[in-house]
């Protein structure tokens, strides 16, 4: 028999490049997901249902079991964390730069700066590897305007096309991280339930 299981997909700009991926694996919603409310789907697998979440939730919803498998940013990863969790698959969908940014032409030079991003935990460990002190101004989007309005001399942030920065005044500065999205698995899932999680993992292996 084979035993039931939850995949998590996140929010925004990676879901429908998720489903896209989930269906070459027969993996498909019985109700569609575009401007549905709903955040449980059924799918034509009867032993595997869809829940929708915010990408931060991902991680939480599979370490702590109410989910098997999640689909996530590598980013959400490392800002959160990803102790009790397996990470098998990079499925190489959604690239993109975790960069540091700043006003075209402009350098900060001191050892320490004020930065502006949501993701506080990399910016702490990233400049502390430097050496540098910052004080790590926490926000939520708009990123952009921080330098702008002297909020901040830098920013931490995701970079696809840099066409955003680039129209208001700023360029990249310095990688951080190159980022995709990943296979979460529960560990504890990944035991119970190894039967019918390894032939998926290795499924969606062999459609990448």
């Amino acid at each position: 028999m084979i035993e039931p299981l939850v995949i998590a997909l996140s929010k925004g700009r990676i879901l429908f490049k998720s489903l896209s991926l989930l269906k070459k694996a027969g993996i498909i919603p019985i109700e569609s997901v575009e401007n549905n409310r709903k955040l449980l789907f059924n799918t034509k697998k009867k032993y595997l249902n869809l829940i929708i979440l915010r990408a931060i939730d991902v991680p939480t919803y599979v370490k702590l079991g109410a989910a098997d498998m999640g689909i996530v940013g590598k980013d959400v990863l490392l800002e959160n964390g990803s102790k009790g969790l397996y990470e098998p698959i990079d499925f190489k969908i959604s690239k993109c730069r975790l960069m540091t940014a700043g006003l075209i032409g402009f350098n900060v030079k001191n050892t320490t700066r004020k930065v502006a991003t949501k993701f506080v935990n990399i910016a702490k460990r990233y400049y502390a590897s430097k050496g540098i002190k910052a004080n790590i101004i926490k926000l939520y989007g708009a990123m952009e305007l921080a330098p702008i309005m002297n909020l901040a001399e830098e920013i931490i942030d995701i970079v696809d096309t840099g066409n955003t920065l680039k129209e208001n005044g700023m360029e990249p500065k310095t990688l951080i991280k190159n980022i995709s999205t990943r296979l979460i698995v529960n560990k504890t899932s990944m035991i119970i339930k190894y039967k019918s999680i390894n032939p998926l993992i290795e499924l969606l292996i062999s459609i990448i």
